[in-house]
């Protein structure tokens, strides 16, 4: 690693204090269940006393008696060393063994048969395991209700501060230095977040989330799709009995100083931009009836990007410009259901998640030369852009007789609608340009899932299946003005569509010392992309394959409190509609970005060794990790022959790896202060690649093999202070890392946060400010052939948040 980069962590080490937003959940409790019958006909018997004591001093744990079928049930059993005893007039006592381990939220220990007139007591030995639902290593949870220096802005911002996580120079969560990131709302994909790669996170409220989980290493029962990882997040849900909610409102101002003047000629950047969120949570439970609704609107100006960069050509051309765009962004979203409990063994869920955003940007563009004394041309745009998503869904679950044997079938549908309006306006000094383009895309999902679950002695059976049915039919209309530079024969329709079956088995395995599961996901896609058969570049294209997804987990637990894992997966991207979109964006027209039909799933191969040690205040965890990526999805710039034009193009650029090592320490320092300190070291290598760019004509790129070892540093802390008031310091660097083509800069920021409990702990106020000093900015370097791109983007970072949220 240079030695500038680790000057850095090591100083942001030492220097900052972080935030322990990280709730890993306590120890989950299990229910251990069984059959007792007669040991010569196998008939059941009903009445039969059953209890549960721990082993290391006999005591009692937990207590009942089978019903009239001989089953029985004992919940909330928490981790440890049991064992099982029966006692039946006329029959023998009878003990077993009994682990009670971190792996199954249920124990079967199937049929147990007594013998009539003897007695036998086994002497057994059994080692208790450290549980709780972080114990596999393949997942973190993080409350959002603990980040105070975030709360009550975007689910987005929320998870910057979340240890692993950082975000990419357009804005995209990163694990682990990949973008390749599946978002999941209540463990389904939805059209709030996309269904291939991530969207819209930063219009989701944080008030609206209860908690986030980071799944690294997912099992073969989750999709294929994201080779950096899942996160799940999780909609706010009460379920207290009666009638209870909570109503907040969030107030902040951003902006307030300005990191960099415009260049002359345009209008005026944001300033002191508002921000509005108002949210409501409705629960009402009674008998077999839960109902709930979370409600939350957002309003809020945001200085999106200004972004000031240097175009240099081999020809010796300079072109200084300027990307500012001030942006208005009105989001209203309700999810609404009722859980109906039918029986003691079948529940039924029926719910709905409506979002509406409407995002207004109005951009300024001025092109000037290297010496900024001739503006060549300045550029502005309107864009109204309407995106409204409905999803419905229905959630049936039966339980069988034996706890934890369930199946459960889900059905979802989500529409989404991508109404884009963008008007443009082309000032050059000899005519002024009117241009306009209108894009509209439906998106249809339907997705049936069938899971299987049956609890084992030393573990569980998974599996299940998958049928998705996804269509986008999408269309461009463009109506050029004087001398209009947008391309018409790029105009038209084209109809993306996707079929995707899959099934999935699991098998997960415990005893003292050994946990073990083993998985694997078969999947078939075949995808279609039909384009307007008068497109002046694209054809129809598509693909399709069947491929297996495994997946291996194997931990040895040295003792109580040490453990040691070992991962293994491939997983798979697979290229988003807006990956393969045949239309060019001109938001930025002389840095296009398009689309390529001809992309290509990523596949990736990650292999993991992790260990966790943990003590009565805290808890250390490491992994070494290393991703092999074939087929690596990139952007690629490139100038058409006679014209400085920049387009970026998604291609496939080869292989590509990401070895590193991360590091979490979780330490209650003192009664009063806590701290979380999250480090990640890796080393990114692109090797060499040659691609083509086919719009608007033929051009081919052949780039060296890039690498640089790069990392982040995440130091968290949490002070408890009198009068029921925390408070919370975070702070964040990202080295300097490489992206297709150039690099990325450092950067760092501090966040600060508090809150109050009130009103008998019903009332909770809160003040907080992200990018307290305003030094988070984004600096790229990009080379291509004949040209090359410096910028710096002096964006929105900085902003002070208050609120207040009520309890009833």
């Amino acid at each position: 690693m240079p030695k500038r980069m680790t000057n850095y962590l090591i100083r942001i080490a030492v220097a900052l204090i972080t935030f322990p937003g990280v709730l890993f959940a306590q120890d989950k409790k299990v229910v251990v269940s069984g059959i007792i019958k007669e040991g010569k006909n196998k008939t059941v018997l009903a009445f039969v006393n059953v209890t549960l004591k721990h082993a290391k001093d006999s005591t009692l744990a937990a207590g009942t008696i089978t019903g009239e079928d001989g089953r029985f049930s004992l919940s909330a059993v928490g981790r440890g060393n049991y064992f099982l005893e029966t006692t039946y007039l006329g029959y023998e006592m009878k003990q077993l063994p009994v682990q009670v381990g971190s792996l199954s939220t249920f124990l079967d220990l199937g049929s147990i048969e007594l013998k009539e007139n003897t007695r036998t007591l086994n002497e057994v030995e059994v080692t208790a395991q450290q549980a709780g639902i972080d114990t596999k290593m393949d997942k973190k949870t993080f409350s959002l209700e603990n980040n105070m220096s975030q709360q009550g802005g975007s689910v987005l911002q929320a998870m910057k501060n979340l240890p692993g996580i950082t975000t990419s120079q357009d804005g995209k969560v990163q694990l682990r230095g990949s973008d390749r990131v599946t978002i999941l709302i209540d463990g389904k994909q939805t059209a709030l977040t996309g269904f291939g790669n991530q969207s819209g996170l930063d219009n989701i409220p944080a008030s609206a989330i209860e908690r986030i989980e980071i799944i690294n290493n997912p099992s073969a029962r989750y999709d294929a799709n994201g080779n950096a990882g899942i996160i799940n997040i999780i909609y706010k849900k009460n379920k207290q009995e009666g009638f209870n909610g909570k109503i907040g409102l969030t107030t902040g101002l951003g902006a307030l100083w300005q990191k960099e003047e415009n260049l002359p000629g345009i209008r005026p950047q944001y300033q002191a931009t508002p921000k509005i969120n108002p949210s409501l949570s409705l629960n009402y439970r009674k008998n077999k009836i839960n109902a709930f609704l979370q409600g939350d609107w957002l309003y809020m100006k945001t200085l999106n990007k200004n972004e000031f960069a240097e175009r240099i050509y081999d020809n010796g051309d300079t072109v200084r410009q300027q990307v500012k765009r001030n942006r208005r962004t009105y989001d209203g979203s309700v999810k609404t259901g009722i859980d109906w409990n039918i029986d003691d063994r079948n529940t039924l869920t029926v719910s709905g998640l409506y979002s509406r955003e409407r995002v207004l940007d109005d951009g300024d563009i001025p092109y000037f030369n290297g010496k900024l004394t001739e503006r060549r041309r300045l550029w502005q745009f309107h864009e109204d852009e309407v995106n409204s998503a409905f999803t419905a869904m229905a959630d049936y679950q039966h339980k069988f007789r034996q706890p934890g044997h369930l199946l459960n079938i889900n059905f979802n549908y989500t529409f989404h609608r991508e109404d884009e309006k963008y008007f443009l306006t082309d000032n050059r000094a000899t005519y002024i340009g009117k241009d306009t383009f209108m894009l509209i895309a439906d998106e249809h999902v339907a997705d049936l899932n069938v899971d299987y679950v049956r609890p084992l002695r030393h573990g569980r059976l998974e599996s299940g299946l998958k049928l998705r049915r996804r269509v986008i039919p999408t269309n461009m209309r463009f109506f050029p003005g004087k001398q209009s530079p947008l391309d018409k024969g790029a105009a038209g329709w084209a109809d993306y569509a996707e079929t995707i079956p899959a099934i999935y088995g699991n098998y997960v395995y415990e005893n003292n010392r050994i946990e073990a599961e083993a998985g694997i996901r078969m999947e078939y896609v075949r995808l279609n992309y039909t384009v307007n058969p008068d497109h002046n570049t694209y054809k129809s294209d598509g693909y399709n394959y069947v491929q297996p997804f495994p997946n291996v987990r194997l931990a040895y637990k040295l003792n109580e409190a040490n453990k040691i894992s070992f991962f293994y997966n491939r997983r798979v991207d697979r290229p988003d509609e807006g990956d393969i979109r045949i239309f060019p964006k001109y938001d930025e027209p002389e840095i296009l970005k398009v689309g390529n039909p001809a992309l290509r799933p990523q596949f990736t191969n990650t292999f993991e060794l992790g260990y966790k040690t943990s003590w009565r205040t805290g808890s250390f965890y490491s992994a070494l990790y290393h991703r092999i990526t074939d087929g690596t999805i990139t952007r690629i710039g490139t100038l058409a022959p006679g014209s400085d034009i920049i387009y970026n193009i998604y291609q496939n650029a080869g292989r590509s790896y990401n070895s590193g090592i991360e590091a979490v320490l979780n330490k209650e320092v003192t009664a009063w202060f806590s701290l979380n300190a999250n480090v990640n070291v890796y080393r990114n290598i692109i090797d060499a690649f040659t691609v083509e760019n086919k719009y608007p004509v033929p051009t081919f790129y052949t780039a060296a093999k890039q690498q640089l070892t790069s990392g982040n540093a995440k130091l968290n802390g949490l002070f408890h202070l009198p009068a029921k008031t925390e408070l919370q310091v975070t702070g964040i660097y990202l080295a300097k890392d490489i992206i297709p083509q150039g690099e990325i800069g450092s950067r760092f920021s501090v966040d600060l946060g508090a809150k109050k409990l009130i009103q008998q702990g019903k009332g909770e106020l809160f003040v907080n400010a992200s990018d307290i000093f305003n030094t988070l900015r984004i600096k790229r370097h990009v080379r291509g052939d004949g040209f090359s791109v410096v910028s710096t983007d002096y964006y929105e970072t900085q902003v002070f948040r208050l609120g207040y949220s009520y309890k009833f």
